[in-house]
């Protein structure tokens, strides 16, 4: 059975893992919700991977605790697996094997599953299952990852960092089988350190920096919130009195012509007051999660929930 719709699927406690004196994570209380897609954000370090080890009882923790489904992860870890899916960051396959009798092999893991749900998953993502896995790219590779941890029909998904090595067109059709598993109610926790990707995805995210989760969020707060690079080029002169005290508009300069600033949330009033002027070209530039976690969350390091 699935977990109720609304009801935690992952649920952890005051979870803290130390690799003797160096910090894993402290203190993680975090709540997954049934029939979500949840991001887990940090930069590369920051702990994503050793929640996910504890989550799936491959490590142990130093202290407190965590539930998946309902069920203990450590004593009814057995049980919790029959109905997980897990994709790791650094895949390890074997390599001697083709796709075909990897997947072969993993879905008799579950108990067997039909060569046809194989092969249709392989053939939305083009991936040849015919060759051996060690003469395969990357991205095929993780082509195979992402055929196994979504064939079979887990209840939740463990995704870490799905699109390492996937191209553009890849990466939008493994959006589209989130999108699906979520609209079967099903659920979907997914570390990365890509925004737009989660931007796209998520419904909530939690934000993790220096093992302390600082943050869990609504995308939709986190995007209104969004820290951008802009350069507007006016081809003349553009005071940059008039741009420096809008809302949220900061380190304005203009130079040649052109205005450099970095926006937080709503560009309406930077965009109604350029619009005063002739614009000749305007240039983005996306900001990392790192800078926006600092922009945001500086040093604080105290847990906020939405």
């Amino acid at each position: 059975m699935g977990a109720r719709a609304g009801s935690p699927v992952i649920a952890t406690h005051d979870l803290t893992r130390y690799y003797g004196r160096s910090r894993g994570i402290i203190d993680v209380n975090l709540e997954v919700r049934a029939g979500e897609v949840f991001g887990f954000l940090g930069p590369n370090g920051a702990g994503k991977t050793t929640t996910i080890r504890l989550l799936l009882d491959l490590i142990r923790p130093t202290r407190g605790h965590a539930e998946m489904l309902g069920l203990d992860v450590r004593h009814d870890r057995l049980a919790i697996h029959r109905r997980v899916s897990y994709l790791p960051g650094e895949l390890a396959l074997y390599g001697d094997l083709t796709g075909a009798q990897v997947l072969q092999y993993l879905g008799n893991l579950r108990g067997g599953l039909p060569g046809k749900e194989i092969a249709g998953l392989a053939d939305r993502l083009q991936l040849d299952l015919s060759r051996r896995v060690k003469a395969m790219s990357l991205g095929n590779k993780q082509k195979i990852g992402l055929v196994a941890a979504f064939m079979g029909r887990p209840e939740l998904l463990i995704l870490d960092e799905p699109s390492i090595g996937l191209d553009p067109l890849v990466q939008q059709e493994f959006e589209r089988w989130v999108e699906e598993v979520r609209a079967d109610g099903r659920t979907v926790f997914l570390s990365s350190h890509i925004l737009p990707e989660v931007e796209h995805l998520c419904d909530r995210v939690g934000i993790i920096r220096e093992g302390r989760l600082i943050a869990v969020e609504h995308v939709a707060d986190l995007k209104s919130r969004a820290l951008r690079r802009l350069e507007i080029d006016f081809g003349g002169d553009a005071p940059p009195e008039v741009f420096a005290d809008l809302p949220g508009v900061q380190d304005v300069a203009v130079h040649d012509g052109v205005l450099r600033c970095t926006v937080m949330g709503d560009l309406d009033a930077l965009v109604k007051t350029a619009a005063r002027y002739h614009v000749r070209d305007i240039h983005t530039v996306e900001t990392s999660l790192e800078e926006i976690f600092l922009a945001y969350y500086g040093k604080d390091v105290n847990r906020h929930v939405a």
